[in-house]
């Protein structure tokens, strides 16, 4: 019988669980782009009342919520203040500038993630016709694990509201920082004007994000969904989906964040391996550059699969589909690998 695989590259690997594929088989249906999928509905809504927005929109992934919510907010010569490394930034095909003509102004940030806050003042552009109109502030939380601290968000909230900025949130993963923060996800999502919240990484649906916000805001957001080729149909199977994660999948989320923290103690011990950090679902680990491609060989012969790129800094992420035997397989692996060539 084939190995069970370990994969730690991502959460987005999930594969639907038996009860999640059962509610997608029963899902009611209709034509989404006519506002007609009752599930659609219900999953935009639900969504909206657990965090206090008006209305969401149901998309195909989190890099669109995210572009939706840029070109809601901005027009053409318009920037929003973005982290240097954020996901909006760095890993969405500058999609904001290609579509939307909407320049972003990266600002270094702290360890925790966080844009500091004179470092936001002092990016914003004066009304000028030399400069692009600064509209947006665009955080992101977790950043790499880390969930942004609760006082820094308000505090972000009311320096944007002094600058009159709009607030997004690219919260692809907000319930992971909300179980991480031990407070309702609404407590996070409440200092922004839109928020994006991924299903299909912790949450473990197969596909999908909601956008939510004002009824205005979600409605631009709406008419460039369909500008970008985001319209879908009977889309109501996957929002079965996205429903269920909501209803089973929120609170295990603690289940990834202890066997992260279990395995991140597992690893430390190991001569060759530099612990960087471990925070919510992901472990940072550190090591020797040449030894990559074979420590990768080992792995996959264990039935273990991780990132590993040309960097020797590593990423392993729990999920749903890893249990705790296959944490103590991967430490196992980790700790035979560098025992045998340390």
């Amino acid at each position: 019988m084939a190995m069970d695989v370990v994969d730690l590259r991502s959460d987005t690997v999930t594969r639907p669980t038996a009860a999640m594929r059962e509610a997608m088989l029963s899902a009611a249906v209709g034509d989404d782009v006519y506002g007609e999928d009752p599930t659609v509905n219900a999953l935009q809504q639900r969504l909206a009342d657990d965090l206090g927005f008006d209305a969401g929109l149901f998309v195909p992934s989190g890099t669109q919520s995210n572009l939706l919510a840029l070109l809601s907010h901005c027009e053409r010569g318009d920037e929003y203040l973005v982290g240097m490394d954020a996901h909006t930034y760095k890993f969405e095909g500058g999609g904001a500038a290609v579509l939307g003509s909407i320049q972003p102004q990266p600002i270094v940030q702290d360890e925790d993630g966080s844009l500091p806050l004179a470092r936001i003042e002092a990016a914003i552009k004066p009304v000028d016709p030399h400069f692009a109109r600064t509209r947006l502030l665009a955080l992101e939380n977790t950043w790499h694990g880390r969930p942004l601290p609760l006082d820094y968000l308000r505090a972000a909230h009311d320096t944007a509201r002094a600058h009159s900025l709009g607030l997004h949130l690219d919260g692809a993963r907000l319930f992971n920082a909300a179980v991480a923060c031990a407070v309702p996800a609404r407590d996070i999502a409440r200092h922004f004007d839109t928020v994006s919240i991924c299903l299909s990484k912790g949450l473990g649906a197969p596909v999908g994000s909601v956008l939510l916000g004002s009824h205005a805001l979600i409605d631009k957001a709406r008419r460039w969904r369909k500008v970008c080729g985001g319209g879908w149909r009977q889309a109501g199977m996957l929002a079965a989906a996205g429903m269920h994660a909501l209803d089973h999948h929120v609170a295990r989320l603690a289940d990834d964040h202890r066997r992260a923290a279990y395995l991140a103690g597992r690893l430390r011990e190991i001569a060759g391996v530099q612990l960087l950090g471990q925070y919510t679902n992901m472990v940072f680990v550190d090591v020797p550059a040449e030894r990559l491609r074979e420590l990768d060989v080992h792995l996959r012969e264990a039935g273990i699969r991780i990132s590993i790129g040309y960097l020797s800094t590593l990423r392993l992420v729990t999920h749903l589909d890893v249990d705790d035997d296959g944490i103590e397989r991967t430490a196992a692996a980790f700790h035979a690998f560098f025992a045998r060539r340390g």
